[in-house]
C-alpha cells in the first residue's frame, strides 16, 4: 500500500476544489477523479508528484493492465481503464500549470497518459444494451406477488419505472409530495430529487396499460391511509431495522426514508425478471423499452417530442441517439422500403 505524501493531498484538495467550484462537477464526479488519482499514486508506490516523470505515465498503463476487479477478479474492462487514464491526465494537465510544479509536469508529459488508439476505439464503441419488450415488462409485473407491504412496494416500483421511464437513482430520492396520482403527474424537483445534472421537470404518466397505474395509485393510497406517510416522506421507503428481544436486529416494517443509493431498487427490478426466468433487465433499460413503444404509439413530430421531455430530454436528439439507435443495415432496410 503507498503511503500517502502531504504535498500529495494538499495538491488534490486544491484540484478538488477546482473541480467543483470551478467546472461545476458533483461529489460523486470528484470522488471518481480522486479515486483514479489514488490508483496512480499507488503505482508509483506513493511518489510526490513534484517528481512526476513520462515514464510514470507508461508506467501506469502497465499498472492498469495488470490490475484485477475488486468484485470479480477479472482484468479491469478497456472502458475503466480509458476513463481512469483520462481522469489522470486531466489531473496532471491542470497541475502543469500550478505553481511549483510547472518544472516538474509540462504539457507534452502529460500527453504520455494518452491511451492507444485502437483501445480508446474499444472504449468507446456504442454497444446495444439489452431491453424487455413490453409484453417481457407485462408478463414480469403479473408475476410478482402483492400481499406483504414489502411486495406491495416492489410491485408498485416496478409499475412506476414503466408509467415514467424514471432514473433509478431519482427514484430512490422521490418523496410523495412529488407525486399526484390524480393527474398522473411527477414533479422531479432538482433542488431534493437526485435527477441527471440536478435538472428539473414534470413528467405525465406514460400510456402504458391501467394495471400499472391502478398499482401505483393503490400504494400511494396505502402510504397514506394505512401507514400514515406525510408529504416529506418516501415514496419507495426501505426496510425499518430494530433490535427485538431474543431476535436481534430484525426487519420490522416500512420506515419513512427510502435508500440512499439505487442499488435495492435495481435488485428489485432485475429479480423480478429473473423469477420468470427472463434476463435480469434493469430499470434504466425501461427507458429504451418506453423509447420504442414511443416509436410505435406516437403519430407525429410533436408527440414524439412530448415523449422525450416527459424522460427528462431537452432534445429529441438525445433520445433518438441513445435509445433509438438505427443501423446501417436497417437504414437501408427502411428506405428502400419506402421506395416500394
Amino acid at each position: 500500500m503507498a503511503k500517502r505524501i502531504e504535498d500529495n493531498e494538499r495538491i488534490k484538495w486544491a484540484y478538488a476544489l477546482y473541480l467543483r467550484d470551478a467546472k461545476g462537477q458533483d461529489q460523486k464526479s470528484i470522488d471518481k477523479a480522486l479515486a483514479a488519482i489514488w490508483r496512480f499514486e499507488q503505482s508509483t508506490n506513493g511518489k510526490p508528484f513534484k517528481k512526476f516523470h513520462r515514464l510514470q505515465a507508461s508506467g501506469f498503463k502497465d499498472h492498469l493492465a495488470r490490475a484485477k476487479n475488486t468484485r470479480n477478479g477479472k482484468p479491469l474492462g478497456v472502458s475503466t481503464v480509458d476513463a481512469t487514464l483520462r481522469l489522470v491526465q486531466a489531473f496532471f494537465h491542470w497541475l502543469a500549470s500550478q505553481p511549483g510544479y510547472k518544472k516538474a509536469v509540462t504539457y507534452a508529459d502529460v500527453e504520455y497518459f494518452n491511451n492507444t488508439m485502437k483501445a480508446a476505439r474499444v472504449a468507446h464503441a456504442k454497444r446495444d444494451i439489452p431491453y424487455p419488450s413490453m409484453q417481457q415488462c407485462a408478463h414480469a409485473f403479473q408475476a410478482m406477488p402483492n400481499g406483504t407491504e414489502f411486495e406491495k412496494r416492489d410491485k408498485a416500483l416496478f409499475a412506476f419505472f414503466m408509467l415514467t421511464g424514471a432514473r433509478d437513482g431519482a427514484v430512490a430520492s422521490l418523496k410523495l409530495k412529488h407525486v399526484n396520482v390524480e393527474t398522473g403527474q411527477v414533479f422531479q424537483d432538482g433542488r431534493d430529487v437526485n435527477t441527471k445534472f440536478a435538472n428539473t421537470f414534470r413528467c405525465q404518466f406514460f400510456p402504458v396499460g391501467p394495471a400499472y397505474r391502478d398499482c401505483f395509485a393503490a400504494w400511494v393510497t396505502y402510504l397514506k391511509s394505512e401507514k400514515l406517510f406525510g408529504p416529506t416522506d418516501a415514496l419507495f421507503p426501505k426496510a425499518k431495522i430494530a433490535y427485538v428481544e431474543g431476535q436481534g436486529l430484525v426487519n420490522v416494517g416500512l420506515d419513512r426514508v427510502g435508500y440512499s443509493g439505487s442499488a435495492k431498487l435495481n435488485e428489485i427490478i432485475r429479480t423480478a425478471f429473473a423469477v420468470v426466468q427472463m434476463p435480469a433487465f434493469t430499470p434504466h433499460s425501461f427507458r429504451k423499452t418506453l423509447v420504442k413503444h414511443g416509436d410505435e404509439v406516437c403519430t407525429s413530430l410533436e408527440q414524439l417530442k412530448a415523449w422525450s421531455m416527459n424522460l427528462g430530454h431537452e432534445n429529441l436528439a438525445t433520445t433518438v441517439n441513445s435509445y433509438l439507435p438505427v443501423s446501417e443495415h436497417r437504414q437501408l432496410e427502411i428506405i428502400g422500403k419506402m421506395a416500394m
